[in-house]
């Protein structure tokens, strides 16, 4: 590190200062840090944070407390050390250690301070201990810890986005959440073994289904029946694969960013508009793969309304709109989210309804509509129709929805026309809506002993939210404005997934980028490495402007000015029948 050593002038620690200052980390944290007992410690927690900033600038967004030490310790001016309350140490190998040490405690202190996790981590521990040690945690306690460690995450994402911060304020397009897998910097044990791994919070990450591995089970080793016992009752015996077992690590759970407004994120000269800002991550969060994906996506997205970022349409994967409507569905709509769904296969068509309107596909229709279009998906699925069908089916259903009356109330109400008061379709059971013309869907109602329903009876209907919670969304599911919202956001955290990973980058899915175990350090880590690829997308995105009429720093997307092979056709070649 010495031959390698540059220093820092003072002007590059001054944007690290001013970002640590203006948070509110420091007062947060220093009473769990700097304890009234004991040494005074030799590094104030203001500087550790000062620190560990410059160092992910340093190393390409990773956090290694050596490079912190030689920053902080031989690489500032000593003005700048005066002014951080940094000690002298002496440059050589009894000095470094000392000031390792220095730096190594502080983190450890920190990061315990902001724990949530009542496992200790480097032990292996037996499965009747770490129950103990949860049996007689205090929720309390690590409920305050995982609010400081949201909140450091927070801090941490925040810092990074601020060139882009009023416009990002400002952008109500949209936000996806989604959950990738990350290695933890420990080795797999077996799930039902005796012991647990050295990173006791990891798992097991499993490629198929909800990504959770289908042997794990609770702690208590009486919780599931052994193999053998399972072989003398009879009872089918699973064979785990280990080809499907993909990682041990983490699920980690983003909360991306993204303008869903425009259709041309390029302008005429193929730079990028200077309105569209990049795709960008706001929320982490780490948990075991397959576990919680409600609760975790909520506590990513909980808090950005108060961080200042309006909220818009929330697209995720299957994972969770599978989830209970009391953990997910109606607490997404009550932040002001308006979710954007896709269904598994099981989950299409007739979704279930209410005072006789029928929920397909997460939007309300009139129970007349006909079978075919309610199963458009579902043949779509099967074979039974082709895209262009399917396509011309979804179109054709949009008069057969109810329409909104009125606004929702302050409680989520909102009352809801049937379409033949709204005129978008004819029927008999509202004499006043036939004789309006061909073009206006005529629908056959089904006769009943009973009489009709009440959507049919009535011109409005009251709907609650609840009613239909669970599939509801605020788009006709697919549709060319559900095809635009869901995808671009879909394919943003994905493409930002890909961003990250990449091995001459943040390389976020390898484990030697994070060589500290425990679920607070592994945050910790990945944190700063998430803020370090949304500092380079905006970057790059800055550097492909041409703004005031200038070249761009950095090469554009290269837009083709030929003819795709696509535009010539057979048509002139061939003679027409006479």
């Amino acid at each position: 590190m010495r031959v390698q050593r540059n220093h820092l002038s003072d002007a590059d620690v001054e944007p690290a200062i001013e970002e640590v200052d203006g948070s509110s980390l420091v007062p947060l944290l220093e009473e769990f840090v700097h304890l009234p007992r004991g040494r005074h410690r030799r590094l104030r927690l203001r500087t550790l944070l000062i620190g560990l900033h410059l160092c992910c600038q340093i190393t390409g967004g990773k956090i290694i407390l050596e490079r912190t030490t030689d920053v902080l310790y031989f690489r500032l001016s000593p003005a700048m050390r005066t002014q951080l309350e940094i000690p002298d140490y002496e440059d050589n190998d009894w000095g470094f250690e000392a000031a390792y040490a220095v730096v190594r405690r502080l983190f450890h202190a920190m990061k315990t301070a902001m724990d949530p996790s009542p496992l200790p981590p480097n032990k292996h521990l037996t499965r009747q201990e770490a129950q103990r040690l949860i049996d007689t945690a205090d929720p309390a306690d690590l409920a305050a810890r995982e609010h400081r460690l949201a909140l450091f995450t927070e801090f941490v994402l925040d810092a990074s986005v601020g060139p882009l911060k009023n416009l990002l304020a400002e952008l109500t397009g949209g936000v996806a959440v989604d959950a990738t897998p990350v290695r933890t910097y420990a080795r797999g044990r077996r799930t039902n073994g005796p012991e647990l791994s050295t990173d006791p919070d990891a798992g097991w990450y499993v490629r198929e289904g909800d990504h959770r591995d289908p042997d794990a089970s609770p702690l208590a080793d009486d919780a599931e029946p052994s193999r053998k016992s399972r072989k003398l009752s009879g009872i089918p015996q699973k064979k785990p694969s280990l080809r499907k077992r993909y990682l041990f690590g983490f699920d980690a759970h983003l909360a991306v960013t993204r303008d869903t407004r425009h259709d041309k994120p390029l302008l005429d000269d193929g730079t990028p508009d200077p309105e569209v800002p990049p795709a960008l991550v706001l929320g982490l969060c780490l948990d075991k793969p397959g576990e919680r994906p409600a609760y975790n996506g909520l506590k990513t997205i909980s808090r950005l309304q108060k961080r200042g970022y309006a909220p818009g349409y929330l697209a995720g994967d299957r994972a969770y709109n599978n989830s209970e409507p009391a953990e997910w569905q109606l607490p997404v709509r009550a932040l002001g989210y308006q979710p954007v769904y896709d269904y598994r296969v099981d989950q299409l068509g007739n979704q279930g309804g209410t005072q006789g309107a029928i929920l397909v596909e997460g939007t309300w229709y009139c129970p007349s509509m006909p079978q075919a279009l309610i199963d458009a998906t579902g043949d779509l699925h099967a074979g039974r129709i082709d895209r262009e069908t399917w396509t011309a089916r979804i179109a054709a259903r949009k008069p057969y929805r109810l329409m909104p009356k009125e606004r929702q109330d302050a409680e989520g109400h909102q009352r809801m026309m049937c379409p033949a008061e709204a005129g978008k379709v004819q029927c008999p059971l509202k004499p006043r809506s036939l004789g309006r013309g061909i073009q206006l869907p005529l629908v056959d109602p089904e006769p009943s002993p009973t009489g009709p329903v009440k959507v049919c009876r009535q011109r409005a209907i009251t709907l609650a939210p609840e009613e239909g919670a669970k599939h509801w969304q605020a788009l006709d599911y697919g549709d060319e404005q559900w095809q635009k919202i869901y995808f671009r956001l879909r394919n943003s955290v994905e493409g930002f997934n890909g961003f990250a990973k990449s091995p001459l980058a943040e390389s976020i899915e390898s484990s030697r980028s994070r060589p500290i175990r425990g679920l607070a350090a592994q945050t910790i880590l990945l944190v700063f490495q998430i803020a370090h690829a949304n500092r380079r997308k905006i970057t790059r995105w800055l550097d492909s402007l041409a703004l005031s009429g200038e070249r761009p720093v950095r090469r554009t997307n290269r837009r083709r000015k030929t003819k795709p092979l696509g535009t010539w056709t057979p048509i002139g070649h061939l003679t027409p029948a006479t």
